[in-house]
């Protein structure tokens, strides 16, 4: 529309320079009165382009205001659902920080008891620990604290003090007393030591320092080289008890059986040579399994044996019995035979000569025997009651 709007004015800009040479060549005016003229004429028609431009420029601004109003208003409703929208979309997003927060809360609580129970649990493992380390120092502890773990293993293995095995009982030809004594088949024994020497292994624990952790971890060495030696002169296998040729050291630490394996495997053997077997609670537990199963075998086959002697004494009474019993048999098969012939062919015989004298009594006219009985009981006087 503003283009229209120019191009009329241009086209009324032509006229009029072309309307002012057509007047200077007819009237020859001079150059006053020309300029005064176009300066009317350029003056009204520019007035008129004007307002004809303003008329133009307020309608076109007119529909534009009004289509822009119109726009506005849609964009409004646009933008007020999608406020709406996330206004709902808040109201969630609140709603589940709001759970959330509830269930962090509970959450938080739940965990801080739990960290205050692991840290009630920790301070008494602690305290355990300390108690530990400190009776694992003593000798008559450590004894202690070995013949326990010894205990749980046997009662877990099913063994029975006094009937599986004794404790801490001396032997009856020699003075030695060992810790266990286990019961085996045919009267024979198996002895075990639960002591055992810990303190240089400790110290070798706690130190930081290389050159004292080898000088420990030697120590150590020595001293389980020290307590197999000692074993071995303590008569702990012994023919006059009964004893099998080794004796048992339990070492009550896997850790420390290990310990052992890795950093001095020679000595496992040499103890094998001087008749001592190193066992751990996990060892301890399969020899005991082995013991049980070798006395439940022995049983079995001395209740075998003995079950096989039973059963030649009863294969014997049972040929007694079947012979008695067929000789029962023919003198019942006997009886049958006599029992048979006096109920056929006796009584046929009996019968035939009874009918005999029934039919010779009737030829003689003799009267019936149990006639007669009736009528002697009949004319019996009868006694009445007073």
């Amino acid at each position: 529309m503003v283009l229209s709007v120019v191009v009329l004015t241009a086209i009324a800009a032509i006229l009029i320079f072309g309307g002012f040479i057509w007047l200077s060549r007819q009237s020859k005016l001079n150059h006053a009165q020309l300029k005064e003229s176009f300066s009317a004429l350029s003056f009204e028609a520019l007035s008129k382009s004007m307002d004809q431009f303003f008329k133009i420029a307020n309608e076109t601004l007119s529909k534009q205001t009004e289509g822009g109003e119109r726009e506005l208003e849609a964009k409004k409703k646009l933008i007020d659902q999608t406020l709406g929208s996330m206004k709902e979309e808040l109201q969630k997003v609140h709603s589940l920080v709001t759970n959330f927060e509830k269930d962090r809360e509970l959450k938080f609580g739940e965990l801080s008891g739990q960290l205050k129970t692991s840290a009630e649990q920790l301070n008494r493992l602690h305290d355990t620990t300390n108690q530990l380390k400190a009776a694992l120092v003593s000798t008559k502890a450590r004894g202690q604290w070995g013949q326990r773990i010894a205990d749980d293993i046997l009662r877990l293995a099913g063994f029975a003090e006094g009937v599986n095995y004794q404790k801490d009982k001396s032997q009856d030809t020699v003075s030695t007393r060992p810790d266990y004594t286990f019961f085996l088949p045919q009267g024979l024994r198996v002895n075990m030591d639960v002591k055992f020497p810990m303190n240089s292994y400790l110290r070798y624990l706690e130190t930081e320092s290389e050159t004292d952790k080898q000088t420990y971890k030697d120590q150590f060495l020595r001293d389980v080289r020290s307590r197999m030696k000692e074993i071995t002169n303590r008569d702990y296998i012994n023919p006059e008890e009964k004893t099998v040729d080794y004796v048992i050291l339990f070492i009550p630490n896997e850790q420390l059986y290990s310990f052992i394996n890795e950093n001095d495997r020679s000595l496992i053997d040499d103890a094998l040579k001087s008749k001592v077997i190193f066992c751990s609670p996990l060892t301890l537990y399969a020899i005991l399994a082995i013991i049980h199963h070798a006395i439940d075998n022995f049983k079995l086959e001395k209740t075998a044996a003995h079950m096989l002697s039973i059963l030649g004494a009863f294969n014997k009474q049972w040929l007694l019995f079947t012979r008695s019993f067929d000789d029962l048999g023919e003198k019942i098969e006997a009886v049958q035979k006599e029992f048979n012939n006096l109920t056929t062919t006796r009584r046929k015989q009996l019968d035939r000569q009874v009918n005999k004298i029934e039919d010779l009594r009737k030829q003689e006219g003799i009267a019936d025997p149990d006639a007669l009985a009736e009528d002697q009981d009949s004319s019996l006087p009868t006694v009445k009651d007073s």
